[in-house]
């Protein structure tokens, strides 16, 4: 299964709340997954036998089965928002509660509820623990879901399907990152990369051009772009021109050669012919296809 195309969560729980000093939650598991930020305060965490450390900004991701406990430590409550949740819809999903016991305390109709565990790879892998890059990016979109859930407004589940979306790939994306890279200043880096060539699509960008702009010699500059994004800064650019071209071939009517000139080619000949050897048509081509469909 493609797992991408048919993810649609299901919110079950979404939360704010506050473990008092000294706290425990004793080791259970869950038929669905949990995801934990630690909002203000200190927990450990221990996860199929491995104890974790959850300061500030950590969440934690607890997965179907998956044996788990909670501690509060140090001399404070824990605030600790967190929402329960499928990540593919199924028609018994409004019918599943929240787990509090282990699975030892559980009978045959409780034991058949465990949801498929598809956050372990091989197409998606999350860690138990993630120590985000951006936590108020996360914080901010984790109490919209909370403040959607409990309004229950018109179109809520849909709604807060989309919100579990965006706060899964941030997880993701800040994940990958991690895992490719443990250096925080290298991800600043490649991030404003991808940046300075979205903001030159109306010109050419060379290699020289980026390599004195970043203080990177360019076998280097091309090989780090390429580790992280899986293509050169230049196919990058050219991919981006051609997408902003698209985007102006179906809902402008500027000519060819206005176009051309908007996005700095140099004469029309060259930006058709780049945008042939990328969509394997011409632009007046594309542009009547689209019109006529």
């Amino acid at each position: 299964m493609k797992l991408l195309q048919h993810l649609s969560p299901y919110v079950r729980v979404a939360m704010d709340h506050w473990l008092p000093l000294n706290a425990y939650i004793p080791e259970r598991v869950i038929w669905d997954y949990e995801l934990l930020f630690v909002k203000h305060g200190e927990l450990e965490v221990t996860v199929e036998d491995t104890l974790y450390n959850g300061t500030t900004g950590d969440v934690f991701l607890f997965k179907p089965k998956q044996r788990h406990s909670i501690r509060v430590v140090g001399q404070a409550p824990v605030e600790q928002p967190h929402v329960h949740f499928d990540l593919i819809e199924d028609s018994d999903s409004p019918f599943i509660p929240v787990s509090f016991k282990p699975a030892s305390e559980m009978d045959e109709t409780e034991l058949a509820w465990f949801r498929q565990d598809l956050l372990s790879g091989p197409e998606l892998l999350l860690p138990s623990r993630i120590r985000l890059r951006s936590p108020k990016v996360f914080e901010k979109l984790l109490f919209t879901i909370i403040q959607e859930f409990r309004a229950r407004a018109p179109f809520a589940e849909l709604r807060l399907k989309g919100l579990m979306l965006d706060l899964l790939v941030t997880l993701i994306r800040d994940s990958h990152w991690q895992i490719r890279y443990d250096e925080p200043d290298r991800v600043t880096q490649l991030t404003s990369m991808k940046d300075y060539l979205n903001r030159h699509s109306d010109r050419t960008v060379t290699l020289d051009e980026m390599s004195a702009h970043f203080h990177m010699n360019k076998r280097y500059l091309i090989g780090l772009f390429r580790q992280a994004f899986e293509q050169t800064p230049i196919q990058y650019h050219q991919q981006m021109r051609m997408e902003q071209a698209k985007n102006l071939l179906k809902f402008t009517q500027l000519s060819m050669q206005e176009m051309s000139e908007a996005l700095g080619y140099p004469n029309l000949h060259t930006f058709s012919r780049a945008f042939k050897n990328n969509s394997g048509c011409s632009p007046t081509a594309y542009r009547n296809a689209f019109r006529h469909s």
